[in-house]
């Protein structure tokens, strides 16, 4: 079940630690600690193994992936020891990754994008490619008419100008070169209806958005909590410092607004309402691929009593997010392979801001042309219904039988 793995922005800190524990994995240096498609509950013949993910990608940036490793283990990311036993391994994926291409037109560039995948799927005789977006975190996405369906959406594609996002343009690559994707970023990713209407017409999944690693993970356990015992929440407020990239990244109002309210929603959802308070997003460079967070929860218990709650959470990014890379990588080819189709709900239990179910789309096939094999046949299998929990044990509790339906189908 030889599965590729094109990660966008693959020369980043997530993209390189993935790489670098896959086959560190692959070479008995480490265990999978953290991966949790690892566990006895999860672990499933309808799954690639972590030993036939196959590696490429796309990013701007051209430091070599061996010097991005050395970087991270003199940052503490990852054990120094790795930086020489995986210095070969490394080589041979370096190739790999691709600079990002460029045509006059966005649908041009993601012909070019498409042509890409599609030659590394054939290049290593690979049975699918999952494409994951792990780049730098977009602004929100303007209104655009060619967001409202396939054929608009192509022909808005072959004008000049800028229709999609970088993270919506690789969805729509994807889509085209049919294969699933996957938004470990609040970017807008497959999230507007003409791509929704695409990976339809492809026959291929999508799951998103925006990994849950540190602050909003420990949110999705401590918001259900005060909602059972029926505990009234007043304010949460909290604070996340990070440094790397991601934090200069975040430095900037666009980005910085988009990753602000993916982390609120869980509050909202899991408890019906939503507090007073904010998530304040700070840039530190000193603390580098590490973050930290401090949050405080006021709330009122029986008769009215006022009380507190706070935590520290410190934790490092790229090794809370990497090996949720891979097991989104093996889960949503394995949803691919079983013959699921548009978004992945069940995939919550990753994500911060997680995909909710999207109506089956009525009438004529809005792809406008042929659809490939078995793609009707598929649309109406495994079918998500309601509301996506947002308390990780009840999200938990949704993957586990998700897997098992893989396994069946």
């Amino acid at each position: 079940m030889a599965t590729g793995v094109w990660l966008a922005g693959g020369r980043g800190s997530v993209a390189a630690t993935s790489i670098a524990g896959a086959i560190a994995i692959r070479a008995g240096l480490a265990d999978s600690t953290g991966c949790v498609t690892e566990l006895p509950q999860l672990r499933s013949p309808a799954l690639p193994a972590l030993t036939e993910l196959v590696f490429g990608g796309h990013d701007p940036a051209t430091t070599p992936l061996g010097k991005k490793i050395e970087a991270l283990a003199a940052a503490g990311v990852l054990p120094v020891r790795l930086v020489t036993a995986l210095a070969d391994d490394l080589a041979a994926v370096e190739p790999e990754i691709r600079p990002v291409p460029a045509a006059p037109t966005q649908g041009e560039t993601a012909a070019l994008i498409a042509e890409d995948i599609v030659a590394f799927r054939r290049r290593h005789g690979l049975d699918r490619v999952v494409v994951i977006n792990v780049s730098a975190t977009e602004p929100a996405a303007a209104p655009h008419p060619g967001h409202a369906n396939p054929d608009a959406l192509r022909r808005a594609l072959d004008e000049p100008g800028t229709v999609l996002p970088p993270s919506s343009l690789y969805a729509y690559a994807a889509f085209t070169a049919g294969c699933p994707y996957v938004d470990f970023t609040p970017s807008t990713g497959a999230r507007l209806p003409a791509l929704d209407a695409l990976a339809r017409h492809h026959g291929v999944p999508y799951a998103g958005h925006d990994g849950k690693t540190g602050e909003t993970l420990v949110k999705s356990v401590l918001a259900p909590m005060f909602a059972m015992r029926n505990l009234r929440v007043r304010t949460w407020s909290g604070t996340n410092l990070l440094g790397g990239g991601d934090g200069a990244n975040l430095a900037e109002p666009g980005p910085n607004a988009a990753k602000a309210t993916s982390k609120q929603r869980v509050l909202r959802e899991t408890l019906g309402y939503e507090p007073q308070g904010t998530t304040r997003i700070e840039y530190v460079d000193d603390i580098g691929d590490f973050k930290t967070a401090w949050d405080l929860v006021t709330f009122s218990g029986f008769l009215g009593t006022a009380m507190r709650m706070e935590f520290t959470w410190h934790g490092c990014d790229s090794a809370l997010a990497a090996p949720l890379v891979l097991d989104l990588a093996r889960l949503t080819s394995g949803a691919h392979r079983a013959g699921r189709v548009g978004p992945l709900t069940e995939l919550a239990f990753f994500f911060k801001d997680p995909l909710g179910p999207v109506p089956e789309p009525t009438g004529p096939d809005p792809g406008g042309t042929e659809k490939p094999p078995g793609a009707a046949d598929r649309r109406d299998r495994q079918r998500a219904t309601g509301p996506v929990p947002h308390g990780l044990a009840e999200q938990w509790a949704l993957l586990a039988s998700f897997v098992r339906g893989l396994a069946d189908a």
